[in-house]
């Protein structure tokens, strides 16, 4: 009659001992297939035990208990995945790598210097020059784009980044 008192008042904790000693290891495999690390395992498991061992009263058939456990720790699992996941995405972003103002200045004499470079320039080479190397034309495009032969487009660029580096140099 003991038994039948048992069975109907749910899972005992003999059972549940009974089942831990015989089921530790293959839930915490069933754990380590679905998460990544060791004591995150150990954590889901042994959680999976407490609840079913406090919810022990409401498990209408006791030999389903391990089946219990397997579907708790299932859920453990994912409920541990989701928390990483929004972790993940609260974590502030890395800020990325930004100048110094002291490279922003400088970059913004050279930048003035170039214009300033450019602007001493044959109207043509500073064409040639600002279609090849700012819109990032080829010489062919820059050709049919200005109306002038591919030689024209070679000769203007060439010695318009040669006059362009004097100028470079002499500001320097």
């Amino acid at each position: 009659m003991t038994a039948v008192a048992a069975g109907t008042a749910g899972t005992s904790e003999d059972l549940l001992t009974e089942t831990y000693q015989a089921h530790y290891r293959s839930l915490l495999r069933l754990a380590a297939l679905l998460l990544d690390d060791l004591s995150s395992c150990e954590d889901v498991v042994q959680e999976a035990f407490i609840r079913v061992h406090a919810a022990r009263r409401r498990v209408r058939e006791p030999e389903k208990t391990l089946a219990y456990l397997r579907q708790t720790v299932v859920n453990l699992s994912r409920s541990t995945l989701r928390r990483r996941i929004l972790g993940l995405r609260l974590l502030p972003k890395p800020m990325p790598d930004m100048a110094s103002a002291e490279e922003g200045a400088y970059d913004a004499l050279e930048r003035d210097q170039l214009k300033a470079a450019l602007g001493g320039l044959q109207r043509r080479q500073r064409e040639v020059l600002v279609l090849r190397y700012y819109v990032d034309m080829t010489e062919a495009q820059v050709a049919d784009t200005l109306g002038i032969s591919l030689g024209s487009v070679k000769a203007y660029g060439s010695r318009g980044l040669a006059a362009l580096r004097v100028q470079m140099e002499a500001g320097q």
